[in-house]
């Protein structure tokens, strides 16, 4: 490990151009839960079954009363060491472009500026009827929110299952995963798209690429680097020579 890090650290030290990749390991390091596996139930109802723009249509107070649920769950939680990690990375590095698939906020919370959230944010929401988005940190935004300006029926500003990722934010994914000299993955199972699919766009124009993850995924086999263990302990020491 010690090794790894050391020479992933010169890399870093060395690239003009980052772009780092962040998943849901990162945030449930800090208590979000990921919602994948035996823990991805809320009342018995899978995940996949309310995040969805049918069940909205279908029963939009129920769709509320779990995004009030998540609201109330991350007020509780913060930023760990390894989103500040991100935020020294991103002062050290002059071309830098943070995308994280995670709704929560705590890369903002956290400070990073250059950022890229392909899913939405779990703290903005979006009319319903004139589209208007809004920012509203509320823990509860009760039964059925509706916007002030026009009173239509308010959504979470998040990408469900079964919507596309809004097609600028997703090219400007892919254009800095093309156009950097290093990119880093941090907490994510490479699975899901078309976000596992940028490492290896990354990779393809000649990129250097490194793995943080508790555990091995499907993309560890075609990185430059792999380090196990959590973001929150191996990020810091990737940054601690910034100061």
């Amino acid at each position: 490990m010690e090794k790894g890090i050391n020479e992933l650290k010169k890399v870093i030290i060395r690239a003009k151009r980052v772009t780092v990749l962040t998943g849901a390991g990162i945030s449930a390091e800090s208590g979000v839960p990921t919602f994948r596996g035996s823990g991805g139930l809320w009342r018995n109802y899978e995940v996949t079954d309310v995040a969805t723009p049918q069940a909205f249509a279908r029963d939009p107070k129920l769709i509320w009363e779990f995004y009030n649920w998540r609201r109330d769950l991350i007020s509780k939680v913060t930023f760990n060491a390894g989103h500040k990690a991100l935020v020294e990375l991103e002062k050290h590095v002059n071309d830098f472009t943070l995308i994280t698939q995670n709704v929560d906020g705590l890369h903002r919370q956290a400070g990073s500026k250059r950022l890229l959230e392909i899913h939405g944010n779990l703290w903005e929401v979006r009319c319903t009827k004139c589209g208007v988005v809004t920012m509203d940190r509320s823990k509860n935004m009760g039964q059925l929110p509706t916007c002030t300006a026009c009173g239509g029926i308010l959504r979470p500003n998040v990408i469900w299952f079964g919507e596309s990722l809004n097609p600028d934010m997703i090219h400007k994914a892919i254009e800095a995963s093309q156009n950097c000299e290093f990119m880093l993955i941090v907490g994510t199972s490479g699975i899901v798209q078309p976000a596992a699919s940028l490492a290896f766009q990354a990779k393809a124009k000649g990129a250097l690429i490194a793995e943080i993850n508790i555990e091995q995924t499907p993309q560890s086999g075609h990185m430059d680097f792999v380090l196990t263990g959590p973001a929150g302990e191996i990020l810091p020491m990737l940054v601690e020579d910034f100061n």
